[in-house]
Parts: structure tokens; C-alpha cells; sequence
């Protein structure tokens, strides 16, 4: 795993005049690579390169080149079907000089251009100059495992993999998306490719970009499809579980100490028993836990360590944490408001104590459809379906505002969402069901002037784009595919990332591989989800290899005590970053003040709209009131 930076400029220009700039922006990334760094310098590009070392640590080098010198490749990832590609690519001709899968790229481009995309099995963002074409391909891998942010500062096209080595050109203006901060305010995360300044863009998952001198185009090479395979039904069992040992046993590969995270969740004890299957060596797991039992996995955890005699580590995570908060927003780049981000920080620290590489079970909720809002979001839709929708808006929508509050109410009188849900569109519902703050609250948090600069911009509108791009044949498939697109690479992969790459750990996502993906979004989606029963198929394919407890257990999300703390341990952070008034003057503070007296008094959880809110006011600090210190811990 690696960091990537660079500069392309079409006119040409002096090296000497770029190589301090590119410094300065590699060198940001130093927790993304601290073993090694590189650089690659022209008249056209400069390429900067950090590397942490996991396979060929002698000749794995970077930048690294064809055989004359004519491309040249910066890489952050790992391409798991090097070896395959590698003799077919010798048999055509090409002459390797390491052992590394960074090369593979090289000499994949030249056989096949752009289309060698299609040929890799993997999670990769990289940087590729042809000098012959004179041409710059940067290529992001299919579901987003890796970032690549890229931006043009007039005639410059500047790159890479977090935004704050971008934010290390000096010419880059930081001014707000206010559509990205809309979108984060429901989400808690800035989806697709939007990021959180105007001018900085993320290239999307399974998209590649050319720039050369006559444009810079953006092309997508890969989605997921949901059409249904006509064989489908075919010994899918036996089929999922094949898939599934192959996708481990190639995440395997690495020349230095290896281990997984294990919550004890159904998704990352099944990759620690298929590891457990591969390898004769006992595996290293590390599992975090919280001393409030409704948030605590750690019995589940240890259940699956004695089960496949792991060599297990854990830690519990206190209110004391939160002291890593500013260190978070700064690796985090841009707002970030999914809490579990701590504990992730904190399961890669423990993990990169003992391993430099951790396998974890992320993707099995999108792909297995198993998450609790799925099943709700299908009960709406047969109910929708029902009903004409000139009915639905009036009727439900009636019944929903006048139906009491759904949060002061116990669990069995919670009707509100659902209610009001089948009033609106399925993605508007779905939307309704995800995000932080809805349509309403946003509107009474951002100031009349915020909301006239949208210009009438909605979240929805992203929601709606998705649900009616994807081609599956059914609401389910179709909300997964919104989450393929938004909540997964830009959330989870995303928290992932910054939190294991800030402790310079790699992790690697079996249920991930697009082999894997592809073939399980083809499935029927009875397959994977019947009434409240998640999972289905997984649930049929580890069952026997995993203890039964784990496979029947209710799903627990990875998260914190948020609420009880903020009431706690974290209320002088509410007090100096929410509650105070700050200098980005967004914020109506009558309707945060509102806020924070029903959580404070108990009658409203208000704690996913103030953590937003509290992650928001850190980011501005560090990034915007204090820009000149953003490029340092």
C-alpha cells in the first residue's frame, strides 16, 4: 500500500520549477509509505511515489518503468493476478526486471492500452505517463478500495491520493462545495465525485482518466450489473464457497507478517475461517470492544479466536479516545461524521502492532443485502406498490407527520419512518431511511443564504440518478446499487482507508473481489434476503465452518457509544465545536442550540446530527481557519 502525487502540465515546463511543489505534496503522504520514496520528473509530469513495502521489497522501487524508459507507473494497491498475468505477458514479449505487481501495469498498458483495466484482479489507484503518446492515464480500481483525487489549477492537472497532497499546490483555491457540504449534512460522508472544495474532484470507482493536449476526459470501464444470470440457481452454494476460498487464498500473498480484524460479526469471522483453511501458520486477529455491552462484540470475537486458535489481540475503547479526534481529521482530508471511524483507527493500531497487512470482512452487508434497512425498505416498497402513488403522498404523508415522534416511543410504536416513507418515491424513502439530517432539518440548520446558493440543489436528486441507472429488477437490487455507489466506497472503503492507511497497515477486502461481486449481484434476490432474514446464501455457505452461535446471531454495527458520551465524557467538545460560534457562519445556532437541548434532556437521540456537526467544526478549524497547518499532524 502507497501514496501517489503528481503534476501534469501539457505545455511543458522546466522540471526544476515543479520538483519542490511535488515534494512537498508526496511528502504528505509519508504514513501512506514511510519505507521508501520516489520520484519521476520530465518536461510534461511529475510523478511522486511513498511506499510501504509488501511484495518485492528489493526491486519494488517506485516510480518503475517499461524496458526503454517510454512509460512510467506510480501504484497504490495490490494486483492479486500478477502471477497469472505475468508469463502471458513475457510469452508476448515483455522483459521484466523485478518481481513486483507494479510492473505487471506497465507492460499490461502496453500490450493492451487503456483496455488492460480489464485484465486486472485487484484494488489499485495509479498514475501512468506515456511519453511516446504523450498522454497521462490515471485509473481507479472498480469499487473504490483505493482514493485518487485530482483537480485542474489552470493549465495543471494535479493528482492524488488523498486531497491534502493536493492541497499542497499553492495556486489550489479552498473554497466550499456547498452541494458537498448539503450532501454531507444527510449522509455525514461527501459521496461520489463531488469533494468538499469546488475545484477538487475524486475520480469515481471503476472509472479511468486520459489527459493529454487536447483534453482530459473521464471514462467508466466497469459497473455492477443485477440482471439476473440465467443459471443462477445452479449449485450457488458450492459455487459462493469456491469464490470465496479462491478470493482469500489471493489475498494471502505477501512477503511480510499478515492477520485479519475480527469483530464477530458474521462477514469478518468467515474470511479468519477461510484464512484459517489456507494457511497452516496460526493467523493474528485483533478485535476492539466497548465496557457499555449493547456496542460490545468482544465475546463474539473471542468465540471465533478459540474456534480457529487465533493469535488474538484486543483492546476496549474509552471515552478517552476521542483525544485522536483532530488526528482523524486531518488523514480523513474532508468532513467525515461515520464515528466507527475511531474504533477503526484504534483496530489498526492494534493490528499494525503485530502485521504490516490485515484482511477484513467489508462488503458482505452490500453484497448479501445485510443490513436491517434493506428489509424495511422492501416492506415499503410491496406496500407502495399497493397504492396509487396520487394516493400514497396525501394519505401516508398525513398519517406519518400527525403519527407521534418515533423516538420518544418505545420500539413496537415505531411507525413514523415507515409510514412517511411510503409516501415518498423509493429513493427519496431510502434516502429518508440513511442520512443524518433530513430535508427539513437541513433546512433549518443552513442560514437563508446557504440555502439561496444551493439554488434548490437535493441529495435526492443523487439518489434518484442511481435508482434509475441501475438495472436490477427489483427495489433491493436497486438500493444495493445506490450503496455500491455512495455508502461503500465513499464511507466504509473510505474509513478503511484513511483510518488503517494513518497507521500504516493494509488491508485487503476478500468479499470485495469484483469476481465475487459480480457473481453474487446476479443472484436472485430472494437469494439473500427473505423477509427479516439477511444474508441468506452466505449464512448457507459458511455454515459448518463457522460456530453455529455466529451464523444465527443478530448483525451489530460497528459503532460507539456515541449519544451516552456526548451527554458524558464529550460534552466540552460540544461546548467549544458546536455550541460555540464559529467562523464559517453556515449554521443557523438557534437550531443547533435546539439540538443539543432534546439530546442533552434525553427526549430526542440527537447524536448522529451532533457528531456530524462536531466532525464538520473540527475539519473547518484544521482545513479552512487554519490552512497553513493542514499539511502536518
Amino acid at each position: 500500500m502507497c501514496g501517489i502525487a503528481g503534476l501534469y502540465h501539457p505545455a511543458g515546463a522546466p522540471p526544476g520549477e515543479r520538483r519542490a511543489v511535488l515534494e512537498r505534496m508526496t511528502r504528505t503522504l509519508v504514513h501512506r509509505g514511510p519505507d521508501d520514496e520516489g520520484y519521476f520528473v520530465d518536461d510534461f509530469v511529475a510523478l511522486g511515489h511513498r511506499r510501504l513495502s509488501i511484495i518485492d521489497l528489493a526491486t519494488g522501487h517506485q516510480p518503475i518503468a517499461n524496458e526503454d524508459g517510454s512509460v512510467w507507473i506510480i501504484f497504490n494497491g495490490e494486483i492479486y493476478n500478477y502471477g497469472e498475468l505475468r508469463p502471458l505477458l513475457e510469452s508476448k514479449g515483455h522483459i521484466f526486471r523485478t518481481r513486483s505487481d507494479t510492473e505487471t501495469i506497465v507492460h499490461a498498458y502496453e500490450q493492451w492500452g487503456v483496455s488492460c483495466l480489464d485484465h486486472l484482479r485487484g484494488m489499485f489507484a495509479f498514475a501512468l505517463w506515456d511519453q511516446r503518446h504523450q498522454r497521462l492515464f490515471l485509473a481507479r480500481d472498480r469499487l473504490g478500495k483505493k482514493p485518487l483525487y485530482y483537480a485542474r489549477v489552470g493549465n495543471t492537472l494535479i493528482f492524488g491520493s488523498e486531497l491534502k497532497a493536493l492541497l499542497a499546490f499553492p495556486q489550489l483555491e479552498r473554497e466550499l462545495d456547498l452541494q458537498a457540504l448539503s450532501d454531507y449534512l444527510s449522509l455525514l460522508y461527501v459521496p461520489g465525485e463531488k469533494s468538499i472544495f469546488k475545484l477538487v474532484r475524486k475520480l469515481p470507482p471503476g472509472h479511468y482518466l486520459v489527459a493529454d493536449t487536447r483534453s482530459v476526459r473521464v471514462q467508466r470501464y466497469w459497473d455492477i450489473r443485477f440482471a439476473p444470470a440465467p443459471d443462477a440457481d445452479i449449485d450457488s452454494v458450492a459455487h459462493l464457497r469456491a469464490l470465496l476460498q479462491e478470493s482469500v487464498a489471493l489475498r494471502l500473498q505477501s512477503d511480510v507478517p499478515l492477520g485479519a480484524f475480527l469483530s464477530g460479526g458474521l462477514d469478518s469471522s468467515a474470511v479468519v475461517g477461510m484464512m484459517a483453511q489456507a494457511t497452516t501458520s496460526p493467523i493474528v486477529t485483533a478485535s476492539i470492544g466497548f465496557a457499555d455491552e449493547e456496542f460490545d462484540e468482544l465475546s463474539y470475537a473471542r468465540l471465533v479466536a478459540r474456534h480457529f486458535n487465533t493469535d488474538h489481540h484486543e483492546q476496549v475503547v474509552t471515552p478517552r479516545a476521542l483525544e485522536v479526534l483532530k488526528k482523524l481529521v486531518w488523514h480523513y482530508d474532508e468532513p467525515f461524521g461515520d464515528s466507527s471511524a475511531v474504533p477503526t483507527y484504534y483496530v489498526s493500531q492494534l493490528a499494525r502492532a503485530h502485521v504490516t497487512v490485515a484482511l477484513s470482512g467489508d462488503g458482505g452487508d452490500e453484497s448479501f443485502a445485510g443490513y436491517r434497512r434493506y428489509c424495511f425498505d422492501v416492506r415499503e416498497n410491496k406496500l407502495r406498490a399497493l397504492i396509487p402513488a396520487v394516493l400514497r403522498r396525501p394519505v401516508f404523508g398525513l398519517i406519518g407527520a400527525l403519527y407521534p415522534k418515533a423516538d420518544y416511543l418505545p420500539q413496537i410504536f415505531r411507525g413514523k419512518v415507515f409510514l412517511s416513507n411510503v409516501a415518498r418515491t423509493p429513493w427519496e424513502a431510502y434516502l429518508h431511511s440513511v442520512s443524518s439530517f433530513h430535508e427539513g432539518d437541513k433546512l433549518r440548520l443552513l442560514r437563508g443564504d446557504v440555502q439561496q446558493s444551493l439554488g434548490g440543489y437535493r441529495t435526492a436528486d443523487l439518489f434518484e440518478n442511481l435508482y434509475r441507472g441501475a438495472d436490477g429488477p427489483d427495489a433491493l437490487s436497486r438500493i444495493q446499487y445506490i450503496d455500491f455507489k455512495t455508502y461503500l466506497p465513499d464511507d466504509i472503503l473510505t474509513k478503511v482507508d484513511r483510518a488503517s492507511m494513518a497507521n500504516s497497515l493494509e488491508v485487503r477486502c476478500p468479499l470485495l473481489d469484483h469476481q465475487l461481486v459480480e457473481y453474487v449481484a446476479a443472484l436472485p434476490s430472494h437469494m439473500k434476503l427473505q423477509g427479516m432474514q439477511t444474508k441468506l446464501l452466505l449464512k448457507d455457505a459458511v455454515r459448518g465452518w463457522l460456530p453455529e452461535q455466529i451464523v444465527t446471531r443478530s448483525k451489530m454495527g460497528f459503532a460507539m457509544p456515541v449519544g451516552k458520551w456526548l451527554r458524558t465524557d464529550l460534552q466540552p467538545l460540544i461546548h467549544d465545536y458546536v455550541l460555540a460560534e464559529t467562523r464559517h457562519n453556515l449554521f443557523n445556532r438557534v437550531a443547533v442550540q435546539n439540538l443539543w437541548r432534546q439530546h442533552e434532556s434525553g427526549r430526542r437521540d440527537r447524536s448522529a446530527e451532533l457528531w456530524g456537526l462536531l466532525m464538520f467544526n473540527l475539519w473547518y478549524e484544521r482545513f479552512m481557519d487554519h490552512p497553513a497547518s493542514a499539511g502536518a499532524i
